[in-house]
């Protein structure tokens, strides 16, 4: 795995093949498809230069010179040949004193990702665009939830940088716009929530052209056309200028003052409140950094997107009606947001949702919105629960635990012509730049070379899919000269200080074709990565194909692959055995079919979307905890150490600390337990127990420090109830029906699932069929 992490930390990849099958048949016989899991913004070493010009680009395929590129000094006006299309270009006049030891930082073979500043000297610097923050808040609460939610958005009021834009709607059966640059009385804008609301009427409701003449052409959009800057500043105001506003407003914020019926839901106008979001930031400030953040406390039961009537005995839709297409509003509200998603793309505004309610607010209907957009999700039970408000500080949080938010982002690729891209899985939107380079096998947002990036941080990653289109062909028995594939990964983003970058990644892989090309294929397989896409591939899959079975998929897949790469006798499961570099591969397929992105079971449709839009847009190492948890356990005998994910690491003297990113649990042994409701830890004689209670709380609170969004913590004890948590994610080898006695102080699990002893048992028997 070490050379992987070397590799990623130097270019920000990670591909589930490094040698690559030269071939379209090859490649088809490797079950994981050719694919590369990419984070554009991920913090390059410190010792990477921010280069101060523009990059040189071919004039063929404008791909960006790089390490890779062949370079012609002897000639008098130096040349480089583009390692994509071959085309030769010339150098500017301004590289001529480059040479072999003179050579620009774009040609250094250990940068080959960097960073330019695009902006060029010369130019007048652009003026500093500023954040803008448009906070839309649900008052369908009680007045409990209310409160802890006006407490956490006072609370991040203080940390948002001062020159950002705040705006604020609030939103129950009606919809208020809140005018914040109008300080002597609270003035509001009210829209019925069961209407739909044009641009047009929005700009002439809210009196955008009171004091001028509206423009008779054009479409009318910022200050550049056709708005004044006091009219924007009615309802955008710089942060340290309506700070005082906004406290008053949010302090003096009342739960929606409409009756609602002991048997009806409140109505709730969710759709029409985003939808009027969209509309307002379109008109005042498109193409700028905007964020529209949406606190949710309830299902949507008024207007445009609403999930559900207002009757309670209409039940909410669980997974089960939408696999039999009974869900009556679940189709019209996701046609309503995607309308919504393709809005705020063409404006470059992202869409947060932050989701706190014990029943399911609608998430799996705004799916596409938030992932379309580059958008931050939260799910909690309160908005009193720490998962949320810590979440939202994290936010607005600057230093070390820094989201690294920037915005504006296009995503564009190059690559060798043997290779097509077949698509992109994770938050980003097609922009339809159709060209040879694209594959007819779609996967996810394909059918182009470039997408949309409105919102994106340091850990953002997209899962690019490739197909190898090379056939079989006499010179590829003898290898020809050039056997590397190139890619090339460009994106062009607004940095969090408003300076536009460029980062350029160029990567060279080699390729492999022809009899015993086997080994050198294994020795560049990363489980970890591999795991990845398959489940972002089955994820993709439930949500997108009819009838499919993802059990049977994942599978075929792995039988398939195992056959391929392991070395066995036919019909003899006994002489089967996979090399080191694919070992745990079988063992990630195992707990990828238990995990929640394939048991949909025992969760609401929201979860499912929420895990699964967390999947999409993490990186490989975030990932893999969500497919396969990390145990430590801690116990007088060791220090914290390793434990296998497996029942039988359960003991009475022992703690677990199991991480399966949405929850970290701290699980006591039964005896510990025991000791611990003793209060022995208090006693001073018994100091080391109080280090052991110590130690997993001190890692437990490192790791949810680091993480976004913040995890529940759940601390509990054997044969308790909280004790699920763990147990629902180990391997059942000892369950009520197996014949061996459990050792004195384990543990039991109930269940009918089949251990990971049984699965690569009959793994083997039908890989050497």
């Amino acid at each position: 795995m070490a050379e992987f992490l070397d590799l990623e930390s130097q270019d920000s990849v990670r591909m589930p093949w490094n040698v690559l099958p030269g071939t379209k048949s090859d490649a088809a016989n490797c079950a994981i498809p050719i694919s590369a899991i990419y984070s554009p913004l991920k913090p390059l070493p410190s010792a990477t230069p921010l280069l101060p010009y523009s990059p040189l680009r071919c004039r063929n395929c404008r791909s960006v010179i790089n390490p890779f590129s062949i370079v012609d000094f002897s000639s008098a006006s130096k040349i480089w040949i583009c390692s994509f299309c071959l085309q030769r270009n010339h150098f500017p006049p301004h590289y001529q004193s480059i040479s072999e030891q003179n050579l620009p930082a774009e040609l250094f073979p250990q940068y080959t990702t960097i960073e330019y500043d695009t902006q060029s000297p010369n130019e007048n610097p652009q003026p500093v665009s500023s954040n803008v923050f448009l906070f839309v808040v649900d008052t369908c609460v009680i007045e409990e939830e209310l409160g802890f939610l006006k407490s956490a958005l006072l609370q991040v009021l203080g940390m948002v940088p001062e020159n950002c834009l705040i705006g604020l709607i609030t939103f129950g059966t009606y919809v208020h716009i809140h005018e914040l640059g109008f300080g002597q009385i609270p003035k509001v804008h009210v829209f019925k929530g069961t209407k739909e609301v044009t641009k047009d009427q929005l700009l002439e409701q809210m009196g955008f052209f009171g004091k001028r003449q509206r423009p008779t052409t054009g479409v009318i959009a910022g200050v550049r056309d056709g708005l004044s800057q006091e009219s924007i500043a009615r309802f955008l105001l710089p942060a340290s200028d309506c700070e005082f506003v906004l406290n008053s407003i949010l302090e003096e914020l009342q739960k929606d003052p409409w009756p609602v019926g002991s048997d009806q839901r409140a109505a709730r106008c969710t759709g029409t409140a985003l939808s009027l979001a969209a509309h307002l930031l379109g008109v005042c400030v498109p193409g700028s950094g905007a964020r529209i953040m949406a606190f949710l406390g309830g299902p949507s039961t008024e207007g445009a997107g609403s999930i559900v009537s207002k009757n309670l005995s209409e039940p909410l839709r669980s997974h089960k009606d939408l696999d039999k297409d009974s869900a009556p509003h679940y189709h019209k509200a996701v046609k309503f947001y995607e309308a919504l998603s393709k809005q705020l793309v063409h404006q470059g505004h992202v869409l947060d949702i932050f989701a706190c309610a014990l029943d399911q607010v609608g998430v799996a209907e705004l799916k596409v919105a938030v992932e379309k957009t580059g958008g931050l999700v939260v799910l909690a039970e309160s908005f009193g629960h720490s998962v949320f408000k810590d979440s939202l500080r994290r936010v607005f949080t600057s230093g070390d635990h820094d989201l690294g938010m920037s915005s504006n982002g296009i995503f564009e690729i190059s690559c060798s012509k043997d290779i097509k891209i077949q698509g992109i899985i994770g938050p980003c939107a097609s922009l339809d730049k159709k060209g040879p380079l694209c594959s007819e096998t779609v996967i996810g947002q394909g059918n182009t070379t470039a997408w949309k990036m409105c919102g994106l941080d340091n850990t953002t990653s997209l899962c690019i899919f490739f197909d190898v289109i090379k056939k079989e062909s006499p010179d590829i028995i003898a290898q020809s000269a050039n056997n590397q594939f190139y890619f090339q990964f460009l994106t062009y983003y607004q940095h969090s200080n408003g300076q536009m970058r460029l980062r350029a990644t160029t990567l060279s892989r080699r390729w492999v074709a022809g009899i015993g090309t086997k080994e050198d294929i294994i020795s560049g397989f990363d489980q970890e990565a591999a795991a990845v896409v398959m489940a972002r591939q089955v994820s993709f899959k439930m949500e997108t194909e009819a009838e499919f079975d993802p059990i049977r998929w994942l599978d075929k897949s792995l039988i398939h692959m195992c056959s391929q790469f392991g070395e066995y006798q036919k019909d003899s499961p006994s002489s089967f055995s996979l090399s080191p570099r694919l070992s745990i591969f079988p063992q990630f397929m195992f707990n990828l079919r238990r995990s929640q992105f394939v048991q949909v079971f025992n969760n609401s449709p929201d979860e499912t979307a929420y895990f699964r839009m967390i999947l999409n847009r993490e990186n490989v190492s975030n990932s893999v905890v969500m497919i396969q948890p990390s145990l430590i356990s801690y116990s007088f005998q060791s220090g914290p150490e390793p434990a296998l994910l497996d029942v039988i690491s359960i003991a009475a003297d022992r703690i677990l600390l199991l991480d399966s990113y949405f929850t970290v649990v701290v699980f006591h042994g039964s005896t510990v337990a025991q000791w611990r409701k003793a209060g022995y830890h208090d006693i001073p004689e018994h100091q080391a127990f109080a280090n052991l209670l110590k130690a997993p709380r001190d890692e437990a609170d490192a790791i949810i420090k680091e993480r976004f969004p913040v995890p529940r913590l759940v601390i509990c004890d054997q044969h308790g109830s909280q004790a699920r948590f763990l147990l629902a994610k180990l391997n059942p080898s000892a369950t009520y029906n197996s014949n061996g006695a459990v050792a004195p102080g384990g543990d039991i699990i109930f269940t009918d699932d089949v251990s990971f002893e049984v699965f690569l048992d009959h793994l083997q028997r039908l890989t050497v069929q």
